[in-house]
């Protein structure tokens, strides 16, 4: 094993993976990733500053949604002005540093989407199949000690994971994907990276695994309580709420363990893995604020009347 010299990782350039864009296309795409940047930054500041400065959402479910914009707007800052200036400038180089920190920030990302839509499925089963005990189980102390919990868990575990990358030396410079993740720079290292492998493979199955056998138990309970209920409007508005949690979920997870899983094999196709990754980081942060915020009727409410309040306002 040769680590003798990892700092020298520090001032190399690395090479990302041609976006292979044909003459003519650059431009269009530049504007679509600057458009969608901008309306996950827009949508996602939205639902954030109404659940900050409106007291009647500070509520259990909404202190937990609260977390999804500040995550999505992660892994959007962290992917698509890179994108999109390496379209501008036809330059697809990116430092090592600026590679860790772009993968550290999409693995946070990632995972914390995971590990928030998990606490969020808990907290309607709680509220649909335990309402009488709701109020005692989902304290504000518990709803911020998960918080804190998974935000600490998240940038402990990737400060571990990209510390043991960053200390072997590479002699490759070539990143296998459009973008900097964990995988793709274990490639580049020279030396033997088994226990890195076996350890990202735990993790990935701990990561992938627990939160999905929630999700489906939560599911089950509640749809079981559902079929139970008398009333067909609450019971229609419980599985539809539930229902678009677990596909959304389920999209996510099965995003997720694909992209990460077909960097294991020699044979998997770079392009599904490029599609199905660039999904993961875009399409979450897009329909997250429409899902999870802009439908819900209080955050409606609260969205309509912040609106109201800038247009008397600038009438002043």
């Amino acid at each position: 094993m040769n680590t003798s010299d990892p700092l020298s990782n520090w001032a190399m350039q690395l090479t990302l993976q041609s976006l292979e864009l044909l003459p003519g296309q650059e431009y269009p795409v530049f504007v679509l990733g600057t458009l969608t940047y901008m309306t996950i930054l827009l949508c996602n500041t939205l639902v954030f500053a109404t659940i900050v400065f409106t007291k009647s959402l500070h509520k259990p479910m909404f202190l937990l949604l609260l977390n999804l914009p500040i995550m999505d707007m992660i892994g959007a800052n962290a992917f698509l002005p890179q994108l999109v200036t390496s379209i501008f400038t036809k330059n697809r180089s990116i430092s090592y540093p600026g590679c860790i920190f772009q993968a550290f920030l999409i693995h946070f990302y990632g995972t914390g989407n995971l590990l928030f839509l998990t606490v969020m499925a808990y907290d309607r089963y709680i509220a649909i199949c335990l309402p009488l005990r709701y109020n005692s189980i989902m304290i504000p102390k518990t709803i911020m000690r998960l918080i804190i919990a998974i935000w600490f868990a998240d940038i402990l575990f990737y400060m571990v994971i990209f510390s043991l990358v960053a200390r072997f030396r590479i002699c490759r410079t070539h990143i296998v994907d459009i973008f900097c993740n964990n995988p793709a720079m274990t490639k580049l290292l020279c030396d033997d990276t088994k226990f890195n492998n076996y350890f990202g493979l735990f993790f990935l199955g701990v990561i992938q695994g627990m939160p999905l056998v929630i999700i489906i138990y939560t599911f089950i309970q509640i749809l079981l309580t559902c079929m139970m209920t008398k009333q067909a409007d609450a019971r229609g508005k419980a599985l539809q709420t539930c229902g678009t949690h677990l596909v959304f979920f389920l999209f996510f997870e099965f995003n997720a363990a694909i992209t990460l899983i077909s960097h294991r094999f020699e044979n998997a196709s770079p392009y599904l893995r490029r599609a199905v990754g660039v999904s993961i980081i875009i399409f979450p942060p897009v329909l997250n604020p429409l899902i999870y915020g802009l439908k819900t009727k209080e955050l409606q409410k609260s969205i309509s009347k912040m609106f109201k309040k800038v247009r008397l306002a600038y009438k002043l």
